[in-house]
């Protein structure tokens, strides 16, 4: 059964990569910025990394219509809740993808994250992570992601918030 899901997942991902060159052909132009179209194209590879893992994707760009920010990804990986952020790059730069995510961004993705566990149906909080993939989309190579699980924890020193 496992061998199917796979197929289905692959199948799926080609599908999605086929209708987007089709669009293209037929002249259809993305009228949003690069790097948004870019950000887009490695949270759908991460999905599919995700998906092939085994994990459970529940959200995709996630937003709580009242806080600034969004979440890439929510997924549940057995019992235990992943907050992903996605970083995408286009090129191998000095700086790792990864480490775009500062203080700042944390502090956002925690504070979104709190309010999504908040409105889960459980009366008990779900073991919940921070993980934080990498995507680089360098033209003329294969894709090549990169997952950081548990990259960080509810507060910048490392312990566990009450909620």
């Amino acid at each position: 059964m496992e061998w199917m899901a796979q197929m289905r997942l692959a199948w799926l991902e080609c599908t999605l990569r086929g209708l987007d060159r089709m669009a293209r052909r037929r002249g259809h132009v993305d009228q949003r910025p690069a790097h948004l179209i870019t950000g887009t194209d490695g949270e759908d590879a991460a999905f599919f990394y995700l998906r092939r893992k085994g994990y459970t994707v529940v959200a995709r760009r996630w937003s709580s219509g009242d806080r600034p920010g969004d979440i890439d990804l929510i997924a549940w990986q057995g019992p235990m809740l992943c907050f992903i952020e996605v970083k995408t790059r286009t090129a191998h730069d000095m700086t790792p993808a990864e480490s775009a995510i500062d203080e700042h961004k944390r502090n956002v993705l925690r504070r979104l994250a709190r309010h999504y566990v908040r409105q889960l149906p459980q009366k008990t909080m779900p073991p919940v992570r921070f993980d934080v993939i990498s995507v680089y989309l360098v033209p003329g190579r294969e894709q090549q992601i990169n997952h950081f699980e548990a990259s960080f924890g509810w507060s910048q020193w490392g312990e566990r918030d009450a909620f």
